[in-house]
């Protein structure tokens, strides 16, 4: 079991994947990502990876028509996240025993409780960060 630092703060001392949903017209979100790994690194928390998942990116998309209306809708109302992809972290979290997850992307409690049951970490949003809460 890992040891913290301050018990007060759930990501001091913690191993951090940061996660986020894009659309492909955002241009810009590594820098989105960097600035959230700054958010978690000022807290205390060690940033050992990044997933990003694009919406509207595959040119599969552009085959149906009304793709450009969901780019910037979640894939799942639950994960916000495809199934693959949260599969994918799942298992990174486990393999490298992460403490927690933080989404760029604002989560709603019920997508925060089924994302913390599947990663098996706790589970935060840029939001809380910024705030300086921990959800």
């Amino acid at each position: 079991m890992k040891q913290y630092r301050n018990l007060g703060d759930p990501l001091d001392g913690a191993d951090v994947i940061l996660v986020g949903l894009f659309s492909a017209k955002e241009k810009q979100y590594k820098i989105r990502l960097d600035e959230l790994a700054g958010l978690a690194e000022a807290r205390g928390g060690r940033v050992v990876g990044r997933y990003v998942q694009r919406r509207g990116v595959s040119d599969r998309w552009r085959e149906r028509p009304g793709g450009a209306a969901r780019m910037s809708r979640p894939f799942s109302r639950r994960t916000l996240l495809t199934h693959g992809k949260v599969r994918e972290i799942a298992e990174a979290c486990r393999k490298a025993d992460i403490d927690a997850v933080v989404f760029v992307n604002t989560l709603t409690h019920v997508q925060r409780t089924v994302l913390a049951n599947i990663l098996g970490c706790l589970v935060f949003s840029g939001d809380d960060l910024a705030a300086g809460g921990t959800g």
